[in-house]
């Protein structure tokens, strides 16, 4: 992946053709529920088959993308999202729409996990995937603002996903092509690091995002049967709350990781379980947009957070891949896991089982920001392992311009070797001097192991 600064536009395209789907699902289920004659939970099924097949494309990618380049697979995931989006967009019967859903999720998932690499590759992670998330919260926002009043049934979200996908299409000229046996024979090879940390955050993902997508896949049911709004209200307030998102993204990429990852992901963790209860137990206008606008602007930081933290764990992108994935399985169950837990049990005890659900996760996840999160190299910084003053120091003693790392650079993670204890050696290295005799010691190294 190229990580020139100029490279991050595309990345950010293909990045919101693949998360839009997910961002209207809420339109997508409700309007499949009313158009189509499915019931909640079945509409709920076709949103979670969206996002299983999205899930199985990520997994299948996972570590190829730096060997097949990024601009094939990116090609290929916005050509199958446009074709199957659009097909189940024409479609009229229920099993077209299904089989629509599932190849246009394959081709999202597809141009996720393209992004999630390049993203990884990059300098700072961070900044680039909260611009991408800014990017489609600001076209979902629109989108939600446009389609309440234009009609067309389930037809208008699939053409529009697909129609992003047509637009982001010259993108990928912009992007990687594959690389030769030579340029892929990279020293980055092996075994995953981080496993341990990387398996608990995958798994924490998948819980959260199962937990915020079950209260997403029914947010316009419990605006329209539970607080009584009229679909264009429920839109509007949907707008409302992804353009809040827009602030709290932007100010994330402002903050940028001046307070680390774990105060942003455990706080925020617990601001949208509060979120969680109160939107799902809203009656009026007034608490279901309180709810969801605070959500909505929390969501996506956190998410931003957890994005950057799957990418420092592997610079070749792989456990960002995986742990969106993995996230997406959760994404996937969340339509179904919220539209039986409504229906069982209504909206408010599903809002305190989701709820209570993030607050567990808030642990373990934080624990991982905590132990794999290094500080930013800044000047006066001491730390054990070494950190900015061991940069200084080589900066000024002559050492090479490549291997210091630049000041305000993320800190590498450093591996312990344990060395059996030997004794001091000492050497001298004697020059002749300009007579031809023995001239004076220029250096004396002496090492020790401990």
């Amino acid at each position: 992946m190229s990580s020139r600064p100029g490279a991050a536009w595309p990345l950010v395209a293909v990045f919101t053709a693949g998360y839009l789907a997910s961002y209207l699902l809420p339109t997508v289920v409700g309007r499949l529920s009313a158009h189509l004659g499915l019931s909640p939970a079945q509409a709920g099924l076709v949103g979670s088959a969206l996002l299983l097949s999205s899930a199985g494309a990520g997994f299948a990618l996972a570590g190829r993308v730096e060997r097949l380049g990024a601009r094939t697979p990116a090609r290929a995931g916005l050509a199958l999202a446009a074709v199957g989006y659009g097909c189940a967009a024409l479609a009229g019967s229920v099993p077209l729409v299904v089989l629509g859903v599932i190849v246009g999720g394959f081709g999202s998932g597809t141009a996720t996990a393209v992004a999630a690499s390049g993203i990884a590759a990059r300098r700072d992670p961070h900044r680039t995937s909260s611009l991408g998330l800014l990017t489609v919260s600001a076209t979902a926002g629109v989108l939600y603002l446009t389609i309440p009043h234009l009609g067309g049934g389930h037809r208008l979200p699939f053409a529009a996903i697909a129609l992003v996908a047509l637009l982001v299409w010259p993108a990928t000229a912009r992007l990687d092509g594959a690389r030769t046996a030579e340029e892929t024979s990279s020293p980055i090879t092996g075994r995953l690091p981080h496993r341990r940390s990387g398996l608990v955050l995958a798994g924490g993902m998948l819980v959260w995002s199962m937990a915020q997508n079950a209260l997403w896949g029914v947010s316009s049911r419990i605006g329209l049967d539970q607080a009584g709004l009229s679909e264009v209200t429920v839109g509007a307030v949907f707008a409302a709350a992804l353009g809040a998102g827009l602030l709290g993204v932007t100010g994330a990429g402002l903050l940028g990781a001046r307070l680390g990852r774990a105060v942003p992901i455990g706080l925020g963790t617990v601001v949208i379980a509060a979120s969680i209860v109160l939107s799902s137990s809203a009656r009026d206008l007034g608490s279901f947009a309180t709810g969801e606008i605070m959500w909505n602007t929390v969501y996506p930081v956190v998410l931003s957070y957890l994005i950057g933290l799957a990418a420092s764990l592997d610079i070749r992108g792989r456990w960002a891949v995986l742990a969106g994935s993995t996230s997406s399985i959760g994404v996937a169950c969340g339509p179904l896991l919220g539209s039986v837990l409504s229906e069982e049990a209504g909206y408010p005890a599903m809002g305190l089982i989701l709820g209570a659900a993030t607050l567990l996760v808030a642990a373990p996840v934080t624990a991982v920001a905590l132990h794999t999160g290094g500080r930013p190299l800044v000047p006066g910084s001491v730390r054990r392992r070494g950190g900015a003053p061991a940069a200084l120091l080589a900066a000024t003693t002559g050492g090479l311009s490549g291997a210091v790392p630049k000041l305000g650079s993320p800190e590498q993670a450093v591996t312990e070797l344990r060395v059996r204890r030997r004794r001091l050696v000492r050497s001298a290295i004697r020059t002749a001097g300009p007579d031809g005799g023995s001239g004076q010691s220029n250096a004396y190294a002496s090492t020790s192991a401990r």
